[in-house]
């Protein structure tokens, strides 16, 4: 089975890792164009290259798939079937058509709950409890296609959207597999999506980050679990942002003080107050310092924070 597979960033290249390693014959691996990216506005290859190249497949970066130079060179590749993941591309139908079996997308959610760009984020900051990965046959839809196999897995709550990016790394890789054992043995089956049921994962924004006090512990918590490595949920404290990477929920003793935003304890933890309760700090940055222990950061550079001062909403 001759294997195209197409997708950017580290979700996508453990998928093809997986698919090379379980024999399959990968042609070539799309993915978006070289961009400079950081501080340094360095130019930096994807991850999705980066593999490729160190599994000698040849690489192919269109802009997009409009001239017809790029669909010469794709269709040259006389492929069975393409693999997408996180591509960030949009297909057209004449792409989505030419692979001998079509376009097959691993997708972070359990369809049709969070198409778009953002599942698993989005599935942690509405507090869901269960999510997955689901392999579709793309359409010219938005995640619309028909679904091929679904893995389930739960959301814990200590998870952030990192650590769940990794478990659904595990996930969709088992998935993908099972899908093109059943591809091969002419047993795979589709399941058309239920459009009332489908909800939207948007794309995540830096201003997204900012966390509304005004909010429950929980509605908080989430917003920061679900915002970890990026944007981060961020907040103010006396016209100094403050990034918050990690917090969880505080001793009881402390439930119904403050306003919310309120800085109402700060050794042995920084506890703030929320609309409903408090929540501990557990790990932040402030502008022009690294990510660090609350604690560490009041005994060292934060010792200017104090009792009774508020995070901004």
């Amino acid at each position: 089975m001759r294997v195209i597979f197409a997708g950017t960033p580290e979700f996508a290249s453990e998928h093809l890792k997986c698919l090379v390693e379980a024999g399959y014959n990968v042609v070539a691996a799309y993915t978006q164009p070289d961009r400079p990216a950081g501080r340094g506005r360095k130019v930096q290859v994807s991850d999705v290259k980066a593999v490729a190249e160190e599994y000698n497949i040849p690489v192919e970066q269109p802009l997009n798939f409009k001239s017809e130079e790029s669909l010469q060179i794709l269709a040259a590749y006389q492929a069975d079937v393409m693999i997408v993941a996180a591509y960030g591309i949009i297909l057209p139908k004449v792409v989505l058509d030419m692979p001998t079996y079509g376009c097959l997308n691993v997708h972070g959610s359990i369809l049709p709950r969070w198409r778009g760009a953002a599942p698993y984020h989005r599935a942690i900051l509405s507090g869901d409890k269960q999510t997955g990965v689901t392999i579709m046959q793309m359409d010219v839809g938005l995640d619309t296609g028909d679904m091929l196999v679904k893995h389930y897995c739960d959301i814990l709550e200590s998870d952030n959207a990192s650590i769940l990016h990794d478990r659904l790394i595990e996930v969709g890789q088992s998935a993908l597999l099972e899908a093109l054992d059943q591809l091969k043995n002419g047993t795979l089956k589709a399941e058309k999506q239920n459009p009332d049921l489908a909800t939207y994962a948007h794309k995540l924004s830096k201003e997204e980050g900012k966390i509304n006090w005004l909010q429950s512990s929980e509605m908080i918590l989430r917003h920061v679990r679900g915002l970890n490595p990026w944007p981060v949920a961020y907040s103010f404290v006396e016209d100094l942002p403050i990034r918050i990477w990690e917090a969880k929920p505080a001793a009881n003793i402390f439930s119904k003080k403050g306003f919310p935003g309120e800085i109402i304890a700060i050794k042995p933890s920084l506890i703030v107050a929320t609309q409903d309760g408090v929540i501990e700090v557990q790990m932040l940055q402030a502008a022009g310092s690294k990510a660090m222990n609350a604690s560490d950061y009041i005994n060292g550079k934060g010792q200017w924070l104090q009792i009774g001062m508020h995070f901004v909403s």
